[in-house]
């Protein structure tokens, strides 16, 4: 497993990506066994996911009657949706690159969206935990998370153009396919499993 001071040194490097800076491959490690190594980023986004977690437990409560409870059971189908949401994105990758002819760009893509996520998931945790424990931050909390997927898109488009090279077609398909369908798949699932709040 990568050490934290690793897991900061991989971050480091995409931050040079996200500035257009090339030397950022050179702080992470985008061969096969780094990209299977870039799995460990699940264990390091524990925490905020934890965090999100808690706040749909508390939102599905709220919704249901007094006497509702949640076991053991509604946290195994919520790992069940995250363990999909973090399959999800490296096989639409894969399918689109290899469409493409860019299937060499295969294990630096999915290294790099691994440990990119980590951070967005923490951000997102910020988020969640500032509408748990401030009361009233709803609506302030709604244009932050918009502020935050629309930096992501931005984010992540330059990291990918740093992979791929100058495709803007390509590197606008491939950010929404990474993004979109994970999301409409995580909906998805979540209702289908019984987890989401009852609107």
């Amino acid at each position: 497993m990568p050490t934290f001071k690793e897991v900061q040194y991989y971050l480091s490097g995409l931050w040079l990506l996200i500035r257009m800076d090339a030397r950022g491959f050179q702080y992470l490690d985008i061969s096969d066994r780094g990209m299977m190594r870039s799995f460990w980023a699940i264990f390091w986004s524990l925490p905020p996911i934890g965090i999100s977690w808690l706040w749909l437990q508390q939102a599905y409560l709220s919704a249901m009657p007094p006497e509702t409870s949640t076991g053991l059971a509604f946290f195994l189908r919520l790992a069940l949706v995250e363990a999909a949401s973090w399959l999800m994105p490296p096989i639409l990758a894969g399918l689109l690159l290899l469409l493409f002819r860019f299937g060499d760009k295969f294990a630096p893509i999915v290294t790099t969206i691994n440990w990119f996520f980590v951070p967005a998931n923490y951000l997102n945790a910020l988020l969640l935990a500032l509408i748990i424990f401030v009361p009233g931050t709803t609506v302030l909390a709604g244009f932050l998370s918009l502020a935050l997927a629309m930096a992501t898109i931005f984010a992540l488009a330059r990291v990918l153009r740093m992979i791929c090279g100058n495709h803007p077609l390509f590197i606008g398909t491939l950010t929404l396919l990474l993004l979109i369908p994970n999301m409409l798949l995580t909906d998805f699932l979540q209702r289908f499993l019984g987890i989401y709040p009852p609107v």
